[in-house]
């Protein structure tokens, strides 16, 4: 099922809390970015999922399989909170690497 334009924009507004955040379209769904980090995206079922790491294990959020076959990620409910989300966003950026750039 593909993902309404509505929610991606939702959910963009809810990260305006952060510079440098952009998302691209992929298979359906929108992975999203911040400082050309993948943190996480908006799969089936409109979640928005972000990476596990160890750094944002301390929020204990409750995790979601993206889609069949993928790594188990963690599912954010509260997008309201943009102060926590805000945090959670940049501990999770804290143990990814930024994507390699196309020449």
């Amino acid at each position: 099922m593909a993902i309404t334009k509505e929610y991606k924009n939702y959910v963009l507004e809810k990260l305006e809390c952060l510079d440098s955040i952009f998302c691209r379209p992929m298979m359906g769904g929108y992975l999203f970015y911040y400082r050309d980090i993948l943190f996480g995206g908006i799969y089936e079922n409109e979640n928005f999922l972000i990476k596990k790491t160890v750094s944002n294990e301390k929020y204990q959020l409750p995790e979601e399989l993206p889609y069949q076959g993928a790594k188990m990620m963690y599912l954010i409910e509260d997008l309201e909170d943009s102060e926590l989300l805000r945090n959670i966003i940049l501990d999770t950026c804290k143990d990814l690497k930024p994507t390699k750039k196309k020449s």
